[in-house]
């Protein structure tokens, strides 16, 4: 395992508040467009899926929730018209997402907002991970004398 410094601590907790803070951001901007957060994650995990329409299980994946807990997400954006399924023709067990015209006007919306977001909050998270990267390459990193001796031999020829 290797050696925790008080700068690694720092780091990694400075990234997560940059996330944090993000996440509170995404929270609070569903809130105020009339849906939870994970109705938000839903709708843009069924917008951005790609290849062919996602199913349930595939979208309670992206979610990391059961398959239940994806069901009762997309009964109630269902019932609010942002959402819509549609059965498998081959396999009727099948169930397929998409998001409607107006789940889609309120998902443009909030990715806007949190595009906006990320724009003013991005360069913060982007050096808070460089950091966290830097002292992992650091560690990474032997240096020669501890590589073995026909390394040296090997690097003047090269």
């Amino acid at each position: 395992m290797p050696k925790v410094t008080p700068a690694d601590y720092r780091s990694l907790a400075a990234f997560r508040y940059e996330i944090r803070k993000f996440l509170a951001f995404s929270e609070k901007a569903a809130r105020a467009t009339g849906v939870e957060p994970q109705q938000h994650q839903l709708l843009l995990a069924v917008r951005g899926f790609s290849g062919a329409k996602p199913t349930i299980g595939d979208i309670a994946e992206r979610l990391c929730v059961e398959h239940h807990t994806a069901v009762g997400l997309v009964d109630k954006l269902e019932k609010h018209g942002l959402i819509a399924r549609e059965r498998g023709t081959e396999d009727r067990r099948e169930v397929f997402l998409s998001v409607t015209p107006e789940g889609t006007k309120l998902l443009r919306k909030l990715s806007a907002l949190h595009h906006e977001q990320l724009v003013r909050v991005g360069p913060h998270m982007v050096t808070a991970l460089r950091a966290i990267l830097s002292a992992h390459e650091k560690a990474s990193v032997r240096p020669l004398s501890l590589v073995g001796p026909d390394s040296r031999r090997r690097r003047k020829t090269a």
